[in-house]
């Protein structure tokens, strides 16, 4: 595993900021942390930066210890922290050219092809640059790195939707690659569209883990009866989920493929019927619908 937490915590006081959270990943994966504000994706990826000493637990990369070999470990890693901060009289151009000389790994004319790619004028100095602008910038900086593993804290928090759209492409190719990528997000679109497993965090706590192409299989159906309802086979009941409401309204969720149903759904007394995937933002609803509110 590339990555692993075992038990994994972070205490400041009486503050939980993450408890006991474990976690592995493989190499050329992508994985998405989910939560909102405050619920520890920041704080693990600190960890596993090495920026933060654990309280408890244990946090490897590539079998390093991230906070006792961070050193290593950064060797290893292309990290893009959550508020993005360049040298403000450098231009764009000059901030590339120096984090590709530091690194030492000869990237500077694949950060100029990125930066195209994302439509990135590089003549202008930083501080004239808009917050998308550096974003985009800094963005360029840790995907042209050659690095086995990315670590992305929130990475399209401040561009427009053509522009995550085109970095959703760009993670997707460096997993065809054979690069890790391990992000936080809040748009669950892209986490959907780009991510094999995520994680939820709410309160510093593990809720929720998933692999996508699972979730994808799951549906709801929302059906409106003209006569009676049958129950469902024996072979298919203990996999449902089935709520009754007047006016012959019935809902059933199921978590695996949709065609042994239809032979069941087929016998009801159906006047219509709607099918949709439960999708992620059910998910993420489902735990945090005070915080949504």
């Amino acid at each position: 595993m590339l990555i692993r937490t075992d038990s994994l915590s972070k205490h400041y006081r009486n503050l939980q900021a993450l408890n006991d959270c474990t976690l592995q990943l493989k190499a050329g994966e992508v994985f998405g942390l989910l939560g909102p504000n405050g619920s520890g994706k920041t704080t693990l990826l600190r960890l596993l930066m090495g920026y933060l000493r654990p309280t408890s637990g244990i946090a490897q990369i590539d079998g390093l210890d991230c906070y006792r070999q961070s050193v290593e470990v950064h060797r290893r890693v292309a990290y893009l922290p959550g508020e993005t901060r360049l040298f403000p009289e450098m231009r764009g151009r000059d901030v590339l050219r120096f984090f590709a000389e530091v690194r030492g790994d000869r990237n500077f004319e694949r950060s100029l092809q990125l930066a195209r790619r994302l439509d990135l004028d590089l003549a202008r100095r930083t501080s004239q640059m808009s917050t998308g602008m550096k974003q985009k910038v800094a963005l360029v900086a840790v995907l042209s790195a050659e690095t086995p593993l990315i670590i992305l804290d929130e990475p399209t928090s401040n561009l427009d939707p053509t522009i995550r759209s085109e970095v959703g492409a760009l993670i997707r190719e460096a997993r065809a690659a054979g690069r890790t990528i391990l992000f936080s997000s809040h748009v669950l679109s892209e986490v959907e569209q780009s991510c094999d497993r995520v994680l939820m965090l709410k309160q510093g706590k593990v809720v929720y883990q998933q692999v996508l192409c699972e979730l994808r299989r799951q549906h709801r159906i929302h059906a409106t009866l003209a006569g009676p309802f049958t129950s469902p086979p024996e072979h298919l009941a203990p996999a449902l989920k089935i709520e009754q409401a007047p006016g012959g309204q019935l809902t059933i969720e199921t978590p695996g493929e949709l065609s042994p149903l239809l032979g069941w759904l087929s016998t009801l007394p159906l006047e219509e019927v709607r099918i949709e995937p439960i999708g992620l933002q059910a998910v993420y609803d489902r735990f945090h619908t005070v915080e949504a509110a």
